[in-house]
């Protein structure tokens, strides 16, 4: 059985404020770099995981049964501002599943009504600095965002079935976009990728 939501969301909102940094050196088994010198790209994610009582999980999406986490990485600008760094993916696209599959009946809608989102700051160039939790959020699609990204979602199946899966571009849709994971590399997979005005919506960060 997964851990509730709602207690996860209350235990998570302890860390505003906070470092993970810190909150790691409770959990030995939790490492930002490997014996190799390889950084543990996930390993703020690990940390969240072990202080909510969960042991590490391998696979793409902690199971937390009703729900999902997802954190976001937040820039400390010169004039000490704070501001989103970049998107955020949600979920692989399958052609096969979006063409069969309305909105509401999605994937994707699945993941948006059951996310739980962590802002916290982040410095690529040094993972050893201070990894400060900034906000712990969910939120209800509903209203004209409901509306919006439903449409969104129906235009990237209309593009796949007129013009193909390979002519999704990063280019399309308002709040959800569709593009090659990563930086792409010669990829052909796809995602939906929250944009960053989403991701501001969905955290409470606007």
């Amino acid at each position: 059985m997964g851990l509730d939501r709602s207690v996860a969301i209350k235990k998570l909102q302890e860390l505003i404020g906070r470092d993970l940094q810190t909150i790691r050196a409770q959990y030995p088994d939790v490492t930002v770099y490997t014996e190799s010198g390889t950084l543990n790209k996930g390993w703020a994610g690990h940390v969240c995981e072990r202080y909510l009582g969960l042991q590490i999980n391998s696979s793409r999406s902690p199971n937390f049964g009703s729900w999902e986490l997802k954190q976001g990485s937040l820039k400390r600008l010169k004039n000490n501002g704070l501001v989103l760094k970049e998107t955020m993916q949600l979920c692989m696209i399958d052609p096969v599943h979006v063409l069969a599959t309305p909105f509401q009946q999605s994937h994707l809608f699945s993941k948006l009504t059951k996310v739980v989102i962590i802002l916290r700051e982040d410095n690529e160039r040094d993972q050893l600095k201070p990894k400060i939790v900034h906000s712990v959020a969910s939120f209800n699609l509903d209203g004209v965002l409901l509306e919006e990204i439903e449409a969104d979602y129906e235009m990237i199946r209309q593009q796949i079935k007129n013009y193909g899966f390979p002519s999704l571009s990063g280019k399309m849709g308002i709040w959800v976009q569709p593009r090659t994971k990563g930086k792409g590399h010669g990829s052909t997979s796809r995602a939906f990728y929250a944009r960053k005005s989403l991701i501001l919506k969905m955290s409470g960060w606007e």
